[in-house]
């Protein structure tokens, strides 16, 4: 089976790629047919994250393990786009490069049956330029947190106060 699926970039304006990629592949691969297709060099940090129908981040696949906790991380090259992404879980936030934080919304938008002689991950469509930096982000603060108070309160932060 092939996926048809959107890539659109977080922004006012609308900026998106559209591709086929066969739904057997490794979220892996989709990230290269990402980067590909909008033009990144793609030797950068990037995690998909699972989310629901409000775009609500929730597990991390990450391109590598880079947690110093243990916790196993699920990983790009070991998830298979197919058992991710499905009719009933069709949408997925792809973040690229971490310190500049591009930001994606993937979703699927058709699965269709693979054409012979069509080589995959194909480019389908492609609609608008890419700036030259991310969109800026609007962050929402939260009015009730009390930041003096938190770094008063030495006794509840969890390092020790003698470190150097």
């Amino acid at each position: 089976m092939i996926y048809k699926i959107r890539i659109i970039l977080d922004a006012e304006e609308d900026i998106f790629r559209d591709i086929e990629i066969a739904a057997d592949t490794t979220l892996e691969e989709l990230h290269n047919a990402i980067t590909q297709a909008f033009g990144f060099l793609g030797n950068e940090m990037a995690s998909f994250y699972t989310c629901d129908d409000q775009w609500n981040q929730d597990e991390e696949i990450a391109l590598f393990d880079m947690s110093e906790s243990g916790d196993q991380v699920r990983l790009m090259n070991e998830t298979f786009l197919e058992d991710i992404m499905t009719e009933q879980t069709p949408k997925l936030i792809y973040v690229y490069d971490f310190l500049s934080m591009w930001t994606f919304f993937v979703e699927l938008a058709d699965i269709v049956e693979k054409e012979d002689g069509r080589a995959y991950p194909n480019l389908l469509f492609s609609f608008g330029e890419l700036p030259e930096s991310p969109p800026e982000k609007k962050f929402k603060a939260d009015p009730s947190f009390d930041f003096d108070d938190t770094f008063e309160n030495y006794d509840d932060l969890d390092f020790d106060e003698n470190w150097n």
